[in-house]
């Protein structure tokens, strides 16, 4: 797998979480149903009416992921984590509006910064592996995920799973999406430049379960699926 040359920080500057929100629903169509099907997937899991401790990696931006559990489940609380402050304070201003602050604890800082003692319920990592170039970078955030869950916790995996270019037809559905929402014929194709050099994802399902296995996770089953994009529940093995 080639990794990109691109590092995940510098995407995510100022100027991106101002236009995330509006940018993120156009690439990825069904976005607020993936993170509402997300929500019930790991309340499904849990089980109703109970407290949890829920983990939220790389939750800057709309926070999305937060405002669906926590409308879906009131006893649960939430650690958003998220290394770009612009998207961190992006994600405290939707969780503000959403009166959640109270529930949530922010933290610009990375898995690796938490206590290795942590001892989570459940964790979500949405919209993050394919930002991760190469492999290894992706195998050791689901590892130390893994060291920060309970036993058996569950654990959505959402993002992309397949090489751009090797998805020519999926590649230009993706471009006509664009186009869909008023883009121009040059704004399509300055789309289309940015994803091919921009991020690194797994190349397959069958990689996004290899990667889940290699980080101490179960086989993931699939819940969602949108062109590129999938999403799985998994749970921390042992």
């Amino acid at each position: 797998m080639s990794a990109s040359s691109v590092n995940p920080l510098e995407k995510f500057d100022s100027a991106r979480a101002d236009e995330y929100a509006r940018q993120c629903r156009i690439a990825l169509a069904g976005y607020d149903a993936c993170h509402d099907l997300a929500a019930c997937m790991l309340a499904a899991s849990l089980g109703q009416a109970r407290a949890a401790q829920i983990l939220a990696v790389g939750a800057g931006g709309t926070a999305q992921e937060i405002i669906a559990m926590a409308s879906l489940e009131p006893h649960w609380r939430f650690t958003a984590l998220d290394p770009s402050a612009p998207m961190l304070e992006a994600a405290r201003q939707q969780l503000q509006a959403h009166r959640l602050l109270d529930r949530t604890e922010l933290q610009l800082a990375t898995v690796e910064d938490l206590p290795a003692e942590a001892a989570f319920d459940g964790a979500t990592l949405i919209g993050v592996l394919h930002h991760l170039p190469g492999d290894q970078a992706k195998r050791q955030l689901l590892q130390a995920v893994a060291r920060r869950l309970k036993p058996g916790a569950p654990l959505i995996v959402a993002g992309n799973h397949y090489a751009y270019a090797s998805q020519p037809l999926l590649l230009a559905a993706w471009g006509q999406r664009w186009r869909q929402q008023g883009a121009t014929a040059d704004e399509v194709q300055a789309k289309l430049g940015k994803i091919l050099q921009g991020a690194d994802p797994p190349h397959s399902e069958a990689a996004v379960q290899r990667l889940l296995e290699e980080g101490g996770f179960s086989e993931g089953t699939r819940f969602f699926g949108s062109l590129f994009w999938g999403a799985w529940l998994s749970r921390k093995v042992g």
